[in-house]
């Protein structure tokens, strides 16, 4: 029987979003035969941890929800070829990470296994394969280094954090917004409270998510002495009477999240210092940007903020 695919939370992560790759990344833009050797002086180097290191970790561990069948798959997309990535796949045996599946594409971008892998989520470090796996309508976010929290956490939980719109629903109100002013865009919403956003990049990542949170209230409800460990936040500058139509989307795909901010202008970075997730998503870098040092950062370059079109 095939390895199948479509029951579980796949992530495809680049090296360069898992561990710190930036000198090793130097030498390979000298020339490929630097970088081979490189690499192979250092095969038994490893690699140091990187800003999602930390939700990956957790995330991992959460297989431990349905023993044997797993619930999360991570899977190595990365432009190395077999060789060079040895550091790679030898890296994550030294820290214990369970991932055992990788693509190699030697120089050449993997988002194009993005669907033949059903992943719902690809993080990268790098902005060009980010902003192309997107324009293709791919889940895909850019890893910032901008700090990571720390992850010698004793209980393993796992914080995510994801903005509204832009990330989880489409840019359409984000559009009226931009054109227009805030009254209007207020306005426009109150008139659609009841019509649900279509879907943005990470609406798949979060519905994984949710079948993750429900696999731990399944064991709170047969008894089990468990603590969830998973909490998801939604974390937009929408304010009243916008949030109604937020909350309108989410209950439309059947889904809820733990905490809500609708901050209207105040800075996100408040919040996010107290929250203090795993790893953020946001569309806009001037989010991010103030965040720095306090959460592990995510760039999702999707539609009317990035000069492109989300349909």
């Amino acid at each position: 029987m095939p390895y199948d695919l479509t029951d579980r939370l796949v992530v495809g992560i680049a090296p360069s979003a898992l561990f710190d790759s930036s000198e090793a990344h130097q030498v390979f833009e000298e020339s490929l035969e630097a970088y081979r050797a490189y690499q192979d002086e250092h095969l038994d180097d490893p690699l140091p941890r990187g800003t999602a290191f930390p939700f990956i970790k957790r995330l991992l561990a959460l297989n431990d929800l349905r023993p044997g069948n797993n619930l999360v798959e991570v899977i190595v997309l990365a432009k190395d070829d077999a060789i060079t990535g040895l550091r790679i796949m030898k890296s994550i045996e030294h820290y214990g990470l369970p991932i055992e599946r990788a693509v190699f594409t030697e120089g050449k971008a993997p988002y194009d296994y993005i669907p033949a892998l059903n992943v719902c989520l690809y993080l990268s470090g790098s902005k060009s394969d980010v902003e192309r796996a997107v324009d293709l309508g791919y889940p895909a976010g850019r890893v910032l280094g901008f700090g990571a929290v720390d992850d010698d956490e004793q209980d393993g939980t796992l914080r995510v954090a994801l903005d509204f719109d832009g990330v989880l629903a489409s840019d359409e109100a984000e559009k009226i917004y931009q054109s227009s002013n805030l009254a209007t865009f207020l306005e426009h919403e109150r008139e659609h409270a009841n019509e649900p956003l279509e879907a943005g990049p990470m609406k798949q990542f979060l519905l994984a998510m949710g079948r993750i949170q429900q696999a731990e209230l399944d064991r709170v409800a047969a008894g089990e002495d468990y603590t969830p460990r998973v909490r998801v936040a939604m974390v937009t500058a929408r304010q009243a009477p916008a949030h109604e139509r937020a909350v309108a989307t989410l209950r439309s795909w059947n889904v809820q999240v733990n905490d809500a901010f609708f901050l209207g202008g105040i800075e996100k970075a408040r919040v996010l210092s107290v929250l203090a997730p795993h790893i953020y998503f946001d569309d806009q870098i001037g989010h991010l940007e103030p965040a720095q040092g306090t959460v592990a950062s995510v760039l999702v370059p999707y539609g009317v903020m990035h000069g492109g079109a989300s349909d």
